[in-house]
């Protein structure tokens, strides 16, 4: 409670003294209790996008992935990860994979008064294929208005799960884009009107009037961006509705809030280098150590009880293999490295061939959380037999030694790509992105759920690919990854404030709270 104290000044003028621009006041946010259809929300400052609210430069994608707000997009996802129609009326898949065909709507305006046409969505494609530094587009040849309301996509490869990426692309005005200016003053047609952004500090959004689906209840949404300890006292102070909090403060109990839990794919996990000749190179040492870390201790000791067991990378989702569970088993794991050869030396290391059982742990340094799960994983290995040192590094070294190191990550995204981009082997290196591994079956089975036609039917290839009852990723198969926890996404909420229904939420604790902000009321 003393760090708490001490941060009061500082987290204050956060608060009260916002300032904007040439030093003028910035708005009060205004507070639900005398205004029952608007809200305010504090977000972390890493929520905040540099590039403006373009969908070509990020909002909407990234790490942060969320549905866009102020633009409408092609599709959506339900509460159950399936997939659902904004702007479109239609979605057919060419057998081939190579053609996509998309009816929209004919009743869109922008909120300049201009309709939406076919030509807006393929100009906001092709744009973004271009201009994204965030996403990866090179599936897409490019796209084509063929009238008004038909859009064709061409793909450069077939790419079954489009209708996830097609979920997270705002469409932008054609006769109306500017990328020079267009992040700060962005015209859309989707629920809400960006009213006001003052950088560094706050974003008002206000509900489109002429919105063409259900009118959104909160007429007015006020983002403000702080440090997790000032959107703490935000919530003391009474001058915040919702604010994200951590497993750090899930102890405190301020008057007039409780602490909403939301469950996630937010995973952490370790890669381990599948390079011969190494600890880790050995398929029963992964195995070992998969089954012998006590998952549900790091969620109580680390997580203050706030996660759920992580097995893959792709927990609860419709393309998630249930054979990737493993039960805690430190006597199997024992015994796996006993198989193995390592034999347990008499100061608690085991050894094998006078070489001792030893790994160097990395964790971010830029990150807390995963420091402290990094030395409990540290500490149960040890129990094993393994003995751990752990290093902080920078994210600029950590992409480059975690090809020989085991490094804790932080993954989850609402798309089966997560899977491809940390298992499929990449152009001709014969390895996996992030951490040496190959299996050409897994690959294999990845290239077929992607040219499949039929969206539902690839869910199956995917859960293939994690494990076919011979091969594959979890266990029984290669473990080339070993997957902690998903962490839960912590929010102190007023009470009196109903927040919808929330669909599991991925990386990144940020926007994905607010994807359905238009339908939380007051009681």
């Amino acid at each position: 409670m003393k760090r708490i104290l001490a941060l009061t000044l500082s987290a204050l003028l956060a608060l009260g003294l916002f300032t904007g621009c040439g030093g003028d006041p910035a708005p009060t946010p205004t507070t639900p209790a005398a205004d029952r259809d608007s809200v305010v929300i504090a977000m972390g400052t890493t929520s905040e996008p540099e590039a403006g609210f373009d969908p070509a430069y990020g909002w909407g994608a990234g790490e942060h992935v969320h549905e866009p707000l102020i633009q409408s997009t092609l599709t959506v996802t339900n509460t159950d990860l399936t997939i659902g129609y904004d702007l479109a009326t239609d979605v057919q898949a060419s057998e081939d994979g190579l053609t996509w065909t998309v009816k929209i709507r004919d009743d869109v305006k922008f909120t300049d008064g201009e309709p939406l046409k076919a030509s807006d969505v393929a100009f906001t494609y092709n744009t973004v294929k271009e201009a994204s530094s965030v996403n990866d587009f090179t599936m897409l040849d490019h796209a084509e208005a063929v009238d008004d309301t038909t859009v064709v996509f061409h793909m450069a490869t077939p790419f079954s799960i489009w209708p996830y990426t097609m979920a997270i692309v705002g469409i932008v005005p054609e006769h109306a884009y500017d990328p020079a200016t267009y992040g700060a003053n962005p015209i859309g047609s989707g629920r809400y009107i960006l009213k006001q952004w003052d950088r560094g500090q706050q974003v008002i959004l206000e509900a489109n009037p002429d919105y063409y689906g259900e009118a959104p209840q909160m007429k007015q949404v006020t983002i403000l961006f702080m440090e997790e300890d000032a959107a703490f006292l935000a919530v003391q102070a009474g001058q915040v509705d919702l604010a994200y909090t951590s497993a750090t403060y899930s102890d405190q109990s301020p008057s007039g809030y409780t602490l909403a839990s939301y469950q996630s794919v937010d995973n952490r996990g370790f890669n381990l280098p599948v390079i011969e000749g190494t600890l880790t190179g050995d398929v029963l040492v992964r195995r070992a150590i998969n089954i012998g870390i006590d998952r549900q201790e790091m969620i109580d000791n680390v997580l203050s009880g706030y996660g759920t067991p992580a097995y893959s990378v792709c927990d609860q989702l419709p393309w998630y293999n249930p054979a990737s569970e493993v039960s805690y088993d430190p006597e199997g794991a024992a015994a796996l490295l006993d198989q193995a050869g390592w034999v347990m030396g008499a100061d608690g290391v085991r050894e094998k061939d006078g070489v001792k059982a030893e790994l160097n742990l990395l964790y971010p340094t830029s990150d807390p959380v995963r420091q402290a799960l990094c030395a409990d994983f540290g500490n149960q290995l040890g129990e094993l037999g393994i003995s751990c040192t752990i290093e902080g590094v920078g994210w600029d070294t950590a992409y480059d030694r975690a090809q020989t190191e085991p490094l804790i990550w932080g993954w989850g995204a609402h798309t089966p790509m997560e899977l491809y981009n940390i298992y499929h082997t990449i152009g001709d290196t014969g390895t996996a992105r992030y951490s040496p591994y190959a299996n050409s079956a897994v690959d294999a089975y990845m290239d077929e759920a992607l040219a499949c036609s039929d969206l539902e039917a690839s869910y199956e290839l995917w859960q293939k690919a994690q494990w076919d009852d011979q091969t594959g990723v979890t266990q029984d198969g290669d473990i080339p990854w070993v997957w902690l926890v998903n962490v839960d996404h912590l929010y102190w909420v007023r009470e009196g404030l109903q927040v919808a229904e929330q669909k599991i939420h991925p990386h990144g604790h940020g926007w994905s709270i607010v994807n359905n902000v238009d339908q939380w009321s007051w009681n």
